[in-house]
């Protein structure tokens, strides 16, 4: 008897010893393949400013992952060993969060800074159309601002990108103006670039505008020092308008005008010239309107022509466009050409013009 309550008692240890033994063996987590580790990412961060932002969590012994943004209402994502995921941010800071799910179930987690800083556009280039009509493009930009400098104080117009904003009037005076482009990131960086107006008046005075006057037939014209800085016209520097011997009569400038001459602010031209040649008396000088913003008039109508009437002084030359039929009120030309002597060739002549202004 006593041997057989020996043996159910060995028995009833060994059951023991091997219960537990099973039971060790389901809650080792150390075992390859059981649980998970070294939990990390690789961030991806777009460089054109549209926050993407592609993810690859990585871990060994994952079978897979979930992924919180951070940002947003999206809820974690689930992304298998060696894929990504890609979620598109706002500039700023976040934290992002990834959990490493193991082939037994068990979970890692951890989390990572995300700081999404935008690049300041680059290669801006503003464009002004007729009737100073704006669009702008350039590299990582989100969208712009226009500011068109005729108003103190101004808040910059908002302008998309392959956006052209309205025609904008200038006042009748004040220029030279300065348009300025504003090109966003979406964050913080920013461009800006500006560009100088002119219409009328033009003075030839103001540093960083380009007084464009082109030529055809063989003049020159360039902006020098007043020859004679006395009597109407004491002003520093003006243009000078030279015909050389031989020119074509019908030679001349042009001179395409960021801001159109509007006849709603008035029909007159005034011009102020420098005539320092006795034989040039009497010889007209031609202020020619071209371009008229929707067509109307065509070139060669608004065409006026004034005579000098002395040498060695300036005098003040009116050039009135209320006497011409055919030029609608209200008018904008956007091309303003200067001819001199138009029914003779060339003779060496050589004028000075400056403060070409519209009035009534």
């Amino acid at each position: 008897m006593k041997k057989i309550k020996f043996i159910l008692s060995l028995v009833a240890l060994m059951a023991v010893a091997i219960s537990c033994s099973i039971e060790g063996i389901s809650n080792d987590t150390s075992l390859p393949g059981a649980g998970s580790g070294n939990v990390n990412k690789v961030f991806d961060i777009s460089k054109d400013n549209s926050g993407k932002v592609k993810i690859t969590p990585t871990g060994d012994g994952a079978t897979s992952f979930t992924v919180e943004y951070g940002h947003g209402t999206d809820g974690a994502v689930t992304v298998a060993p060696g894929e990504s995921t890609t979620h598109a941010y706002p500039e700023g800071d976040y934290t992002v969060k990834i959990t490493a799910i193991s082939i037994s179930g068990s979970a890692s987690e951890q989390t990572f800074p995300l700081k999404v800083v935008y690049r300041a556009p680059e290669n801006l280039q503003i464009t002004t159309a007729d009737e100073m009509k704006v669009s702008a493009k350039a590299d990582y930009a989100s969208s712009f601002l226009v500011y068109y400098g005729d108003v103190a104080g101004e808040k910059g117009t908002p302008m998309a990108i392959g956006q052209v904003l309205p025609a904008h009037t200038y006042p009748a005076t004040g220029g030279p103006f300065v348009l300025k482009v504003v090109a966003l990131s979406g964050g913080a960086a920013k461009t800006e670039g500006t560009k100088s107006l002119f219409g009328t008046p033009i003075d030839f005075e103001t540093a960083g505008v380009d007084y464009f006057f082109g030529t055809f037939g063989d003049v020159t014209f360039s902006k020098v020092a007043n020859p004679n800085a006395t009597g109407l016209n004491t002003s520093a520097t003006v243009g000078k308008y030279t015909k050389p011997n031989g020119v074509a009569s019908w030679s001349g400038t042009y001179s395409p005008l960021n801001i159109p001459i509007n006849f709603a602010y008035g029909k007159k031209i005034k011009v102020l010239a420098y005539n320092p040649d006795a034989a040039n008396i009497g010889k007209k000088l031609n202020v020619e309107l071209e371009w008229a913003v929707g067509g109307t008039p065509a070139n060669g109508v608004a065409v006026q022509k004034t005579a000098f009437t002395t040498s060695g002084a300036w005098e003040e030359l009116v050039f009135d466009y209320s006497a011409v039929s055919g030029i609608p009120a209200g008018t904008k030309f956007t091309q303003l050409v200067l001819r001199f002597n138009d029914s003779a060739d060339g003779a060496g002549e050589v004028i000075y013009i400056d403060n070409v202004r519209l009035t009534n």
